[in-house]
């Protein structure tokens, strides 16, 4: 592994991952671990960067024009390691660009810097890809942080404690959800009713024996996690206007991944420009997402 990046303020200290840019830790200055604890005997995974692809494809390919290619669920970022361009006490930026490894599996001249800058209890992050080639560039963009469930602000983190969180939405959100087929991975047709009465809901782990919930219709860029009464994290994403909600049944985390993009639906058949959820940048166009986790009191 490669040797993590420690950035630190006076409430926080955040490591991440060179390989794949990956937020690896985010803890209070007292030792308090906010996000997962990466059990392999769940997912052992912790944020790792979706691009540029979010979610499975039919039959792991994809078709542009006339050529079809080969790429894994989620895309390649999170497997390979980025170059460190800039490091201080509290700021560090990473960059991936496309290389011979790259380019068998996505055939355009990308580059991704990943920026994390920590700035007492905030966190931000922001992803910017950039088009360096001379054709227009198709792609999709997530987030997916595993974020600690129960987080660590109860008098104890028994079972007991994670009935007491919630997600509150910064507004309501009434529309229906999105689901997986989970032996595909690939997004259903129909719409599921969603969890959330107003602008909160209080997942269970049963709510994921089907995969992800998704939200494609979002009225929130913002929402609290944790038990109100209680610290919780204030997880902004002005630039992604979807949202997928996720774990393995059990385990002690719950992802929170902002996405501008998703899955393959189920009959999806056409170029991967046309598929739901894929923007295009043209030439030396450039594109930010941006993802802010601030610990706020309840």
């Amino acid at each position: 592994m490669a040797d993590l990046i420690t950035l630190t303020s006076d409430i926080l200290t955040a490591q991440i991952n060179p390989h794949g840019a990956e937020l690896w830790s985010l803890k209070t200055h007292d030792g308090k671990e906010l996000m997962t604890n990466a059990d392999p005997a769940y997912w052992s995974g912790r944020a790792p960067l979706l691009f540029p692809i979010v979610g499975a494809l039919k039959d792991g390919r994809y078709r542009i024009g006339d050529t079809e290619y080969p790429l894994e669920k989620h895309g390649f970022a999170r497997r390979n390691p980025f170059v460190v361009r800039e490091q201080s006490d509290d700021k560090t930026a990473l960059t991936l660009c496309a290389n011979d490894k790259t380019r068998p599996l996505y055939p355009f001249a990308f580059k991704l810097r990943m920026a994390f800058a920590l700035s007492g209890p905030i966190l931000q992050m922001s992803a910017e890809i950039s088009n360096r080639g001379d054709v227009p560039m198709p792609f999709s963009f997530g987030y997916h942080p595993a974020f600690a469930w129960p987080l660590p602000f109860g008098p104890d983190e028994s079972n007991s404690a994670k009935a007491d969180h919630q997600i509150e939405f910064a507004a309501d959100e009434p529309a229906p959800i999105r689901r997986i087929m989970p032996e595909t991975g690939l997004v259903l047709p129909e719409p599921f009713p969603t969890p959330v009465t107003g602008n909160s809901f209080a997942p269970a782990h049963d709510m994921f024996d089907a995969d992800a919930m998704i939200w494609d219709n979002l009225q929130s860029r913002s929402l609290l996690w944790g038990v109100p009464g209680q610290q919780r994290l204030k997880i902004g994403f002005p630039d992604t206007p979807w949202l997928g909600i996720w774990q393995k049944p059990g385990a002690r985390y719950l992802c929170i991944e902002p996405w501008a993009g998703m899955a393959d639906p189920i009959d999806f058949t056409g170029d991967f420009s046309e598929k739901p959820g894929v923007m295009t940048l043209e030439p030396e166009e450039m594109r930010s997402f941006r993802l802010n986790v601030a610990l706020v009191d309840a």
